[in-house]
């Protein structure tokens, strides 16, 4: 009876180690396995990482590209500044020249303007007298601007010159206008028409076309009838009443100068 039990238990015994072999086999091939598993899982969270890292290293190459090109676009940029800011600061070396001389102009250009209007006020003194009250009303106005403060010297200047222009003008001019004028040396002033032809010939006409003159050395010297055709047609092309034609008027001749 024990010898059969110790048969049964001496089989038993390699059933035993043989079904713990396969359960350790078992256990190291889940082990390989799972450490297989583990790697692979971790080659992939490496592989994410890596693709991660290499998009980033793109996206930071782009960033460096377009900073690198704006770099050379504010580099190009600060040169042209450069060039301008010297231009400038030549240009207010100039400005700062002209100042300093401003001072010395502003002390010349006042005398100047009062000798200009001395010789506006002189020029027409001297000139034939046709509208006397207007040309000199001008000086008079000139000469009270130059001491008001509130002008500058510039306009001041500027207004001086516009009146010589203005009598610069009237030479080139055939013009009339309606005056009171003591025509025939009766001491009485009656109403006419002014005929100025530039500066070569000042002549009036009365309303009624009675009596015709021009202005000579001695004031206004009366023409012949003869000329009274001629000054009418004058003045109706002059008010632009009749077309431009040709017009026979007493011209004094030139004289030498003294």
């Amino acid at each position: 009876m024990n010898m059969h039990r110790i048969k049964v238990v001496a089989c038993a015994v390699p059933l035993l180690g043989a079904l713990l072999g396969n359960a350790a086999s078992a256990d190291t091939l889940g082990s390989i396995m799972r450490v297989g598993q583990a790697k692979t899982t971790a080659a992939q969270q490496s592989q994410a990482r890596i693709d991660k890292i290499a998009d980033q290293t793109g996206d930071l190459l782009n960033d460096y590209k377009t900073v690198n090109k704006e770099i050379d676009g504010l580099r190009i940029y600060n040169q042209r500044l450069e060039i301008q800011i010297a231009n400038q600061l030549a240009r207010l070396e100039e400005l700062e020249e002209s100042i300093g001389q401003v001072t010395v102009i502003q002390r010349q250009i006042t005398p100047l303007i009062i000798r200009m209007i001395d010789g506006l006020e002189q020029f027409i003194s001297l000139d034939i007298p046709f509208k006397s009250e207007e040309r000199n009303d001008r000086v008079a106005f000139l000469r009270a601007n130059v001491d008001r403060s509130e002008i500058s010297a510039a306009e001041k200047f500027r207004q001086v010159l516009e009146a010589y222009k203005i009598e610069n003008e009237y030479g080139r001019k055939v013009q009339t206008y309606a005056d009171e004028v003591d025509i025939d040396g009766s001491g009485t002033s009656r109403k006419v028409d002014i005929l100025q032809v530039g500066r070569i010939a000042l002549l009036a006409q009365t309303t009624d076309r009675e009596v015709t003159a021009a202005w000579g050395d001695n004031g206004w010297e009366v023409l012949d009838g003869s000329y009274t055709s001629s000054v009418s047609k004058g003045i109706r092309i002059a008010k632009k009443q009749a077309a431009i034609d040709i017009m026979t008027l007493p011209i004094p001749a030139p004289e030498a100068a003294q």
